[in-house]
């Protein structure tokens, strides 16, 4: 149940706990938070996904330390046992990246979900917006570190002669094959060695939602083959929609928990 629909968050608003994580590429020149504090889902909460990374480093989207995380998901009001509805307003389904957060520092993920289409579907439905801020009491959040959940880029290059692991970058294929520049400066074109692309758009339909599990699994297994490995490990620009082919792909492999190239392109594309 990594995704509810927005009829089940609409009856069930008041026994879960909403996040809005919207997050949007720098070159959009929207800002998340902003279009929050105008309309958001009643009771959401806001997640600035940019803040709530490591700051020690310059490469973006970084997953916090332990006492971060605890200290950020505290200050939400949130617990360990909470049932959680991560939604977003972004063309780049950011919702995911915190929905593998969450998972990575080990909230129960029978408990995490993603809002299938997010602000935008809710929206196109007629469904309740407001302005008001949600007020919180600070909760006493306790995490525990899924260290496996997470590739570095030792891992990765050790993997390109090894061959442990498939790595799935979801960019586009223009990015993927180096022919147009990367977004961000001081990074170069291209691709990991060995690795495969599938950009995670094809996965979306047009109203943002997931489309369904049988073209999931076709999708896939024109990259995989017929073989639902678990030996799969997701890559992007930031670890943002790597996150996205990470939750699709738990959808049609329940064995598979999520495993993130946390450093992605801009670490290991950089100049």
């Amino acid at each position: 149940m990594s995704l509810v629909d927005t009829n089940w968050l609409e009856d069930n608003i008041n026994n879960v706990k909403i996040i809005d994580c919207s997050w949007h590429m720098p070159q959009t020149q929207r800002n998340g938070f902003e279009e929050y504090t105008k309309e958001h889902i009643p009771n959401a909460i806001f997640f600035d996904l940019d803040k709530n990374s490591d700051q020690n480093t310059d490469l973006p989207h970084m997953l916090v330390d332990k006492k971060s995380w605890e200290k950020i998901i505290s200050s939400m009001g949130i617990s360990n046992d909470d049932d959680v509805v991560i939604y977003d307003n972004s063309d780049v389904i950011s919702s995911c990246r915190l929905w593998y957060n969450f998972i990575y520092f080990g909230h129960n993920p029978q408990l995490v979900h993603v809002l299938d289409g997010g602000l935008k579907k809710w929206k196109n439905e007629n469904k309740e917006v407001t302005n008001l801020f949600t007020k919180n009491i600070n909760s006493k959040y306790l995490a525990k570190e899924f260290y496996h959940l997470v590739k570095d880029k030792n891992q990765i290059n050790e993997n390109t002669y090894k061959n442990k692991f498939k790595v799935i970058d979801a960019r586009s294929k223009e990015r993927f094959e180096g022919k147009i520049k990367e977004p961000r400066k001081e990074t170069r074109s291209g691709s990991i060695p060995k690795s495969l692309c599938l950009p995670y758009k094809k996965l979306i339909n047009e109203d943002n939602s997931f489309k369904n599990k049988n073209e999931i699994s076709e999708i896939f297994k024109e990259i995989l083959g017929q073989e639902m490995t678990t030996n799969v490990i997701f890559s992007c620009g930031s670890g943002v929609t790597a996150s996205v082919l990470a939750l699709a792909y738990s959808l049609i492999n329940n064995k598979y928990m999520p495993i993130i190239y946390d450093g992605s392109w801009a670490e290991y594309g950089k100049i």
